[in-house]
């Protein structure tokens, strides 16, 4: 073939997301972190709402969307940029600030589509080595060099579900030179209970020009499908991403049902609720288990490495004979080890009296 892409594009490996099918029919998918309860009762009329205006293009900025994320967050709306999903808000910010021969780091375990951004602008991507499956600050600050742009730190962490408290955050803040940007990716801080973490991370970047939180309505608000994040960041950040992205790049049946859920506080507590009773149960039942290791998680799964592949085909088996799909995590390098989504009442019993199986 005489057409070539960039050659280090050819190097990128496809990001894979979680089963959906197992070749059984009514599976009980709980490989992706979706919401358990599924999306806000609100959010789902004001997207039906729209089912007879889909011939009209979106609002291109947004803007009832981010005056109610300004509002919920007494946040500054012009430094809000939505995007679909916080991974086109990676990508964007990669794009925009990285480039052949930058460097990016991210924790050793972290998400898969920071390395996989960084690769599709030619940067390299470093990654730091963790502290028993939490990323270890003063690792992150021992690796940036000359060529560092930016640092991508996922709180809580996906897979592992741990977490970085307020004086880690507050380190890290204070310890990366102002000319690197720094992305504090926290898609499921909505699940996280812990007194320790910093929920004022927003707050935070008004205070450093070079932080930027990104968020995502796929988790605690199960908006998944509809594809929808947003980043706040400062001023002249949110004008270059502004710039860069797509000029209708998130639909209105979107925006519609993201406004709505933000507003539901009732499905969002509940939802909460929901998780953090199931987390304790899950802590309870195994975090003392012998046959296999549990992290504990401040996030909407749990993490449990099987110690050996054997036990871990045979966890799988298990779970496939009850039609549960987890995710294997061997491509974060996590070999032994599921990460199985916090589901319905129902699916968290089936899964807990399968894994009793194994020891």
């Amino acid at each position: 073939m005489n057409i070539t892409a960039k050659k280090y594009l050819e190097d990128i490996v496809s990001y894979k997301p979680g089963k959906a099918k197992i070749g059984l029919d009514n599976a009980i998918k709980l490989s992706a972190n979706e919401n358990a309860l599924g999306a806000s009762p609100k959010a789902i009329k004001a997207y039906q709402n729209l089912s007879n205006n889909l011939s009209t293009y979106p609002d291109g900025s947004a803007s009832e969307l981010r005056n109610s994320l300004a509002k919920k967050n007494d946040i500054d709306p012009d430094k809000i940029v939505c995007g679909a999903g916080s991974d086109e808000l990676i990508a964007l910010i990669t794009h925009a600030f990285c480039g052949e021969g930058d460097e990016i780091i991210y924790s050793q375990h972290g998400f898969l589509m920071y390395p996989i951004s960084a690769k599709k602008v030619g940067a390299t991507a470093i990654k730091v080595a963790e502290t028993n499956l939490k990323t270890n600050i003063d690792n992150i600050l021992a690796a940036i060099s000359s060529k560092t742009k930016i640092i991508f730190i996922a709180n809580p962490n996906n897979p592992t579900g741990t977490y970085l408290n307020k004086d880690e955050i507050n380190k890290l803040i204070a310890q990366v030179p102002s000319n690197i940007i720094i992305v504090l990716d926290h898609a499921y801080e909505e699940f996280v209970t812990e007194k320790d973490y910093p929920k004022n991370s927003l707050k935070l970047v008004e205070q450093n020009e070079n932080l930027v939180v990104t968020r995502t309505f796929s988790k605690i608000y199960g908006l998944a499908s509809l594809r929808i994040g947003w980043c706040y960041s400062s001023q002249y950040v949110a004008d270059i991403l502004n710039k860069i992205r797509g000029p209708f790049n998130v639909s209105s049946p979107a925006q519609n049902a993201a406004i709505s859920a933000i507003n539901d506080d009732e499905f969002l507590e509940l939802s909460i609720l929901h998780n953090k009773k199931w987390l304790k149960i899950y802590e309870e039942e195994f975090l003392n288990a012998t046959q296999f290791n549990l992290t504990k998680s401040a996030a909407n799964f749990i993490l449990i490495d099987f110690l050996d592949k054997q036990k871990l085909v045979k966890a799988n088996q298990l779970l496939a004979e009850r039609k549960i799909i987890a995710r294997e995590m061997g491509a974060y390098g996590l070999e032994n080890s599921l990460r199985i989504t916090i589901g319905k009442d129902l699916e968290n019993k089936m899964v807990i009296e399968q894994l009793k199986k194994i020891y």
